[in-house]
């Protein structure tokens, strides 16, 4: 029989993201940061190729990332509230794991299984920060797909890219829930 774990299943049907604009100081620091991650790290890994990595941005490094993010999207003429989300997204945060899809050369794993690992880490992360008592949010953005944006900000190589970037902070506000899918308009049941 199961050993059910209703600790844990109330803490993932109840689960919210925090917008990520409303968490602050204080963040955790690396002794904190580190059983988020080694949960993170526990993924599913079809192949035990560990096909991704953790970059850890401290507060100095995303008001780097907020200002290349300005940067470049001046460069590509993208919409000026656009350009403004994107900075604000890194200058506003205190700490972010970006998650890096980095697939391995694989006869048997196929890319795309690799990457679904790596967003799977992504998930890992966020329910770790938040049953650890943290406010966190994924968010990803045209940054996390700008060639140049990756190799200048992040010193990523040609076969990584972004899966998500993990913010991680004290929550200010409670957020608002919002709709959940009609569980039976997106279920089907076949029992041959």
């Amino acid at each position: 029989m199961p050993a059910p774990r209703p600790d844990v299943m109330e803490f993932l049907l109840t689960r919210r993201s925090r917008p990520a604009k409303t968490l602050r100081a204080p963040v955790p620091d690396r002794d904190a940061l580190r059983p988020i991650l080694t949960a993170a790290a526990r993924t599913p890994d079809h192949g035990k190729l560990v096909p991704w990595r953790f970059i850890v941005l401290e507060r100095a490094a995303l008001a780097r990332l907020g200002e290349l993010a300005a940067d470049r999207g001046r460069a590509l003429e993208l919409e000026p509230a656009t350009v403004d989300k994107a900075q604000a997204a890194f200058a506003q945060s205190g700490l972010a794991v970006a998650v890096i899809a980095a697939p391995k050369p694989s006869d048997k794993i196929p890319q795309i299984e690799q990457l679904y690992s790596a967003g799977a880490v992504c998930l890992a992360l966020l329910n770790a920060a938040l049953a650890a008592g943290w406010g966190a949010n994924w968010l990803s953005g045209w940054p996390a797909h700008d060639r140049a944006f990756l190799e200048q900000g992040l010193g990523l190589g040609a076969h990584e890219q972004v899966a998500g970037f993990i913010h991680i902070g004290t929550e200010t506000a409670e957020p608002p829930d919002r709709p959940r899918p009609d569980l039976d308009a997106i279920t089907n049941w076949v029992r041959q």
